[in-house]
């Protein structure tokens, strides 16, 4: 009959198991970052590309394709690493269903390129088209982090997830910017305004997440001259009446203060990338440690009569107080967990709102997020509560009770 430390035994095994697969997925989403990055760069020369008619960036668009490609068949080569057996992720289901639209999305890039050369597409549709596709590889990330049980991983998790998504919005920012600029008049207000706030609204949770480095990198950069001249450009073009005339030559100019801004970026993705991949090497470290210790009590309970038994650190420690020893760690981790979970759960219930909100109305995504902002500031509340009683309100009109 197998006793109580037999199975203390197994739940390291398995803790262990856990967390080198938690590594697996760590270095998934760094490389998924690293294509992300590709991406938004192509995004951006094909907007240039095709608000210039086809007269700015040509070169520089064809070098960014093929880095893009070669990013690619890195991510595709870590998506057939992962297990996708009965032993697989957490949440395998959701991750392995995100992963098969990414790949279906990749394999429609090539067209995609055909057409921008071609200039058989709006720079506005080109954009939407890689913002779909990066919003697959963002929910790779979302769904990796959902998958975490190691609370500290998943705060890592957490934060690179909402840095990546802020610098996103960042992204799209500077195609949106791009293509206003070079049109040469004012638009689209709104939406500008939308891609500013979303993007201070995800560092604020990646600073509320993020390790000392990262956010020591992050804040210093804050600090950077050139953010002002980003400032004053998004002024006149995000803050003028629309229709007013703009200076097609700041399209180059907010081009280059944006890609200045988004490369930094990179380098705080590099810090949170390297910080958990060290989290991941310490944590499966000491897992290791603990679970040699307890297989020592195990084999001296378990030696042959006569036989000395070994020496560690643990071994004069009972049984009892290792369980409770592990009973309090597991309560620890389950509150951590719970606080990291969170934040996600937060954007699943804003997401679902949002969507609703698209369907019922028949309102653009900044039209939705923009009526949840105005009635939570409207009625001081938190933009999570007034999209739970969007959700509330729609289960109960779909869902009547008899």
């Amino acid at each position: 009959m197998k006793s109580a430390l037999n199975f203390l035994v197994a739940a390291r095994e398995r803790e262990i198991g856990e967390l080198e697969q938690l590594t697996q997925t760590s270095e998934l989403v760094s490389l998924v970052g690293r294509l992300i990055h590709a991406l938004q760069k192509e995004r951006g020369l094909s907007n240039v590309f095709l608000a210039s008619h086809g007269r700015r960036f040509a070169e520089p668009r064809e070098r960014q394709m093929a880095e893009c490609d070669e990013l690619a068949l890195q991510v595709h080569a870590r998506f057939d690493s992962l297990d996708t057996g009965a032993h697989g992720p957490r949440n395998g289901s959701r991750l392995f269903g995100r992963i098969a639209e990414v790949l279906h999305g990749l394999d429609g890039l090539p067209a995609l390129r055909r057409r921008v050369a071609a200039q058989e597409l709006r720079a506005e549709e080109s954009t939407a088209a890689f913002v779909g596709l990066i919003a697959g590889l963002l929910a790779v990330v979302f769904e990796a982090a959902d998958s975490a049980t190691d609370p500290q991983i998943t705060r890592e998790l957490v934060a690179m997830f909402n840095f990546m998504q802020g610098k996103e919005f960042a992204g799209q920012e500077r195609a949106l910017g791009a293509m206003v600029f070079a049109v040469g008049h004012a638009q689209r207000r709104e939406q500008w305004q939308h891609l500013i706030e979303s993007q201070e609204r995800c560092f604020q949770v990646f600073a509320g997440f993020s390790d000392p480095a990262a956010s020591e990198v992050w804040q210093r950069q804050q600090q950077d001259p050139r953010l002002a001249e980003l400032e004053r450009l998004r002024r006149l073009g995000g803050s003028a009446r629309a229709g007013a005339a703009l200076d097609s030559n700041l399209s180059q100019d907010w081009y280059d203060c944006c890609t200045h801004r988004i490369d930094a970026m990179r380098e705080v993705e590099d810090v949170l990338a390297a910080n958990l991949r060290g989290l991941c090497e310490r944590r499966i470290a000491q897992t290791r440690a603990e679970l040699h210790d307890q297989q020592a009590i195990l084999g001296s309970l378990e030696r042959p009569a006569g036989r000395p038994a070994p020496m560690g650190p643990q071994l004069e420690r009972s049984i009892p107080e290792l369980l409770h020893e592990q009973s309090r760690r597991l309560q620890t981790m389950s509150d951590e967990l719970d606080t990291a979970r969170a934040a996600l759960n937060e954007r699943k219930v804003v997401e679902r709102a949002k969507g609703l909100l698209m369907a019922t109305r028949r309102l653009s995504e900044d039209a939705a997020y923009k009526m949840l902002r105005e009635t939570a500031m409207n009625q001081h509340r938190r933009l999570v509560d007034v999209a739970e009683r969007v959700i509330e309100a729609r289960d109960l009109l779909m869902h009547p009770k008899a």
